[in-house]
């Protein structure tokens, strides 16, 4: 019998620690995306209630002469300040860093409120790599419809 030498000892111990590395790495990106994500939805929600507050601003317009019904008009200016409001008194705007209602809040046709909100988000464990965070936004409308 003849004795072996085996050349490849240690090789797969940086197999491993090679395998193991990866999945940190794609542990990390999949916790910093569903962080994301989640922060993503929780600003929408909140986009969702400054619009329905906004679309409850409305004031009636003018009614036909020929018997027609009254109309819920809605001001663009009112409609950002009711949302701003709204977000300013909500206890989840805490929670956002740098929550801020977009320039392009407002009503475009009069009865539709179209509410932008804007944030940060610092997803865990990546965080040194973002210092300033990750910028989301979300867009919400809701409408104004007078029934019997």
């Amino acid at each position: 019998m003849t004795a072996r030498t085996n050349n490849e000892d240690g090789q797969m111990m940086v197999m491993i620690l090679g395998y193991v590395t990866l999945a940190l790495l794609v542990t990390t990106v999949v916790i910093g995306i569903s962080s994301v994500y989640l922060e993503h939805k929780r600003l929408l929600s909140l986009a969702d209630g400054a619009s329905l507050a906004a679309a409850d601003s409305y004031t009636l317009g003018d009614v036909d002469t020929q018997g027609g019904s009254p109309s819920a008009t809605l001001n663009p200016a009112r409609v950002r300040n009711v949302a701003a409001d709204f977000v300013s008194r909500s206890p989840a705007a805490q929670r956002f860093s740098g929550l801020a209602v977009a320039g392009s809040t407002g009503s475009p046709d009069g009865s539709t409120a179209v509410v932008v909100l804007t944030a940060a988000v610092h997803p865990p464990v990546v965080n040194f790599l973002v210092p300033d965070g990750i910028r989301i936004e979300a867009t919400s409308t809701a409408r104004s419809r007078l029934t019997r």
